[in-house]
């Protein structure tokens, strides 16, 4: 696959939904906001919170984590409706707008659904291309790479129908959940889904043009792994053959 140029920020779990205490991560997006206006002017930072089927709980938390920091706004694809919202023809220009698109947690297919019906997805596409910063977390990891490991189904399994705006898959909350890592380990040896990322709790991923320039964390111990294949080597798994699973550790700049 060809990348789309731009600059994508994905969150294996942090900041202020997780982490609401410690604000490095959210530090970390801020920094990466290329105001496109006056110098002087506040970051525009759009708040995406499908995935959670726009909580409004999750949408005041963003916008008390970066009052004074941003200038902050929702888009809420189940309240198209509502004055702060912009109509189905609005949706592009808002976009455009915005420095960073930071997208919740929550069910990545559900997220994945919506959007291509409303045609987000092409917007968001046409965005990283303008300049825009896109961002997310947990199911905000995941929307950006070819497949994910996803429990919008209830166990955890493969969703391997992602945007595509990064090459290979993505795990988030790699030590957060106890069944994350076997599962990743599972999917990516078997072949169901590519070669790709995990992050764990506190851990970001920083890509430029589809490739991965920097890891980042709000604690000391949060780790990055790029998991793939080992190569030729075999395993015997219940009487079946399985390729060999690596984890190669990914450096990781605390912030703190």
């Amino acid at each position: 696959m060809t990348p789309t140029p731009g600059t994508i920020l994905t969150l294996g779990g942090g900041g202020f939904s997780m982490e609401p205490e410690n604000p490095l991560l959210d530090d970390f997006l801020v920094s990466l906001a290329v105001r496109r206006r006056g110098a002087g002017d506040l970051p525009r930072i759009c708040f995406v919170p499908t995935a959670s089927g726009d909580s409004l709980d999750y949408t005041d938390r963003f916008t008390t984590a970066f009052a004074g920091r941003a200038e902050t706004s929702s888009l809420e694809l189940f309240r198209l409706s509502e004055p702060d919202q912009p109509d189905a023809a609005g949706l592009r220009e808002h976009v455009l707008a915005q420095d960073v698109i930071y997208v919740g947690g929550g069910s990545t297919a559900n997220l994945l659904a919506l959007w291509r019906l409303h045609g987000l997805d092409a917007i968001l596409r046409d965005a990283l291309a303008d300049g825009v910063v896109l961002a997310g977390i947990s199911a905000g990891m995941n929307c950006w790479f070819e497949g994910s490991v996803t429990d919008s189904f209830g166990a955890l399994a493969a969703l391997p129908d992602g945007l595509g705006l990064l090459p290979g898959s993505a795990c988030p909350h790699y030590d957060g959940e106890p069944e994350r890592r076997p599962t990743y380990l599972d999917l990516v040896g078997s072949g169901v889904l590519p070669a790709g990322y995990a992050a764990d709790d506190g851990c970001a991923l920083l890509f430029r043009d589809g490739e991965l320039i920097e890891a980042v964390s709000s604690r000391p111990d949060a780790r990055a792994f790029r998991v793939h294949r080992a190569g030729d080597g075999l395993d015997i798994v219940d009487g079946t053959e399985a390729p060999e699973v690596a984890e190669s550790p990914v450096e990781v700049r605390y912030l703190g």
